[in-house]
Order: C-alpha cells, then structure tokens, then sequence
C-alpha cells in the first residue's frame, strides 16, 4: 500500500482525539474500518503509531515522527490547493470558514450572519488566549480568521504578516456588584478604585501593562489581581471579592452593573485579522462588514452603553471603508 495524505488525515485524527473511537466519528467512520486502515498503515510504516489501551491512544516515537511530517504536509497541501484555487479565479467563494478568538463579544453573531450569508458554507471555531497562536493558525492554513483585541493603539505582532481592520474601539468599563458603593455613580474615576482587588482573564496581549500604566497615571498600583477564566471572575465578583475590568459590550447580569471609567483611561479595539496571501483575503471585506454589523446588533443588549456612544460619538463601530 502507498501512504497517501488521506492516511495521515488519520494518524492526526486519533491523535487530536485521543482516541480511534472518538477520530471514527470525527471522521464518519465506523470504528472498525478505522482500525483495519490504521492497521494496514502501520504495516506500510514497519511498526505501531499508537499505544492504546483503555485511557486512549498514544503516539510512539514512529507516530511521533508520522505526526511531525503529516503537521507539516497537510497544511502545505491545503494551502497549495487554495492558492491553486485563487490563481485559477475559483477561489473567491469559501466553502469553509475557519475564525479562532476567545472572549469576543460579536463572534456569535458573525457566526449568525455569515451562516444566513453563506447557508452551505461550513463555519467553525477555535478558542485560545494567546493571540500569537492564533495567528500562527492562520498562517499555517488551520485558520482563515482571527478575531483579538488590543489596548489603545497597539497592534499584534508584525511577525506572522497578517492584515488586521478595526471592527469597533469601545471603551473599557469597570464590573462591579450592585451593592457596591460606587455602583449608584454614572461614571467611576479608576483612582477611586485603589484600594480593590481585581479579576482579570488570562492572555499574552499588552492590557495587563496598559491596565497597569492606567494605575500608575491615577496615583496607584493595583492590588492583588485574580487571574482566571471569565465565569470565575463574574463569580469571584459576585462574592464581593474582587471587581474587574470589562468589554463595554459585556451582556448585563443580574446583581452586577458595569460602569464607565472616567475620562476613558483604557481602549479596547476589535479587530479582524486574515493573511494578505490566503484565500480568505478575497472575502475579507464582506467577512469584516458581517463583523462590523454583529457588533452593531450585540449593542441593543446594552442600552446604557449605547446611551454612552451617543455622547462620545468616536467610539463603537468603525466605517468599512476607513476600518
């Protein structure tokens, strides 16, 4: 038998997954055809890919060695077909849409949207903190968008020569309980909030050092910061013991208030990122106005925030043309 790149589909498969049963349904097969055509690549390859018992499978040196190159063919092959595609003039209508992001208050509705846009088009998503890994996605060709955030003017890493546009520039608020005594104020100053505690989600973006900068202008370092994911900060704020930092376009919850900082010491910009030379380029502008319009619907969950856009009209959403 010849190794075919169908074949290294299926070395990864079970690798991802942990398991020939659980890469069986990924890959809509049954588990028993799957495990003869492990059997017969093995064969091929002079010896076991996986070790498997009843905690799952996992790579031998050989598999780890099929998996280095398979990591490396794959996206190579996926990308010479696209680029195939964009040369030949067929490119310019996706079949799939990749977008990677965490924490993004639009990436439902840009899924909405683009669904009822693109109705045969398959759509999928990828969670990660760390903006760097996300863009390493998408220049090996497992990603096609991604959406992030910075603080202020900053801009991600140059190093993986993405093209990024400006969805919205919203400002960023403070979440407190509802019985906090600053909860009653239209607008906090950061500096009346030295003395707290904060949440903060994990990420490898700038805001932990604009957030700390934004302190150090208001007279104060900040006090014992909770690193966790977003539900433990909601709670931890809940409880009382911490308050934190949040998206303007954060969905209200009951017993909390979300209150703007005073004469706006932090920004938060969202942003759409593609690589220049990847097929999703030639769709990016109408992926980009989906983005723009799914913030624009996420605001009506807000009146308070849209109340504040009307009376700092340089904030929200950008313009197409100028984003």
């Amino acid at each position: 038998m010849n190794l075919e790149l169908r074949h290294l589909k299926v070395v990864c498969a079970i690798a991802e997954t942990g398991s020939v049963t659980k890469a069986a349904s990924t890959l809509g097969l049954a588990q028993p055809a799957l495990t003869a055509q492990l059997q017969r690549i093995e064969r091929t390859l002079g010896g076991p890919l996986f070790e498997r018992d009843r905690r799952g499978a996992r790579p031998t040196a050989l598999g780890e060695l099929v998996l280095a190159r398979a990591r490396v063919l794959l996206p190579a092959m996926k990308g010479l077909q696209d680029e195939a595609a964009r040369l030949a003039g067929t490119g310019t209508t996706m079949t799939r849409f990749r977008f990677g992001g965490v924490n993004s208050p639009i990436l439902g509705g840009l899924v909405h949207r683009l669904a009822a846009d693109q109705p045969h088009a398959q759509i999928s998503t990828h969670a990660s903190w760390s903006v760097d890994e996300l863009a390493q996605m998408v220049l090996s060709g497992r990603l096609d968008f991604v959406l992030s955030g910075v603080c202020g003017d900053a801009v991600p890493s140059a190093e993986f020569g993405l093209t990024w546009r400006a969805v919205a520039v919203d400002a960023v608020f403070v979440l407190l309980p509802e019985a906090h005594p600053l909860a009653a104020n239209a607008e906090v100053h950061l500096a009346a909030l030295a003395d707290e505690r904060w949440a903060a989600a994990p990420g490898d973006g700038c805001f932990a050092d604009c957030f700390v900068a934004a302190c150090a202008r208001a007279g104060f370092t900040p006090a014992k910061i909770y690193e966790t994911d977003i539900r433990s900060c909601i709670d931890l704020v809940e409880a009382g013991e911490a308050i934190a930092l949040a998206q303007a376009t954060f969905r209200p919850v009951s017993g909390l208030v979300t209150r703007p900082l005073a004469h706006t010491p932090l920004r938060w910009r969202l942003l759409l990122g593609w690589h220049p030379d990847a097929p999703a380029a030639d769709i990016a502008d109408r992926v980009l106005g989906h983005a723009i319009a799914a913030y624009t619907d996420s605001l009506s969950r807000n009146p308070n925030y849209l109340a504040w856009l009307s009376r700092n009209p340089n904030f929200g959403a950008q313009d197409l043309a100028a984003a």
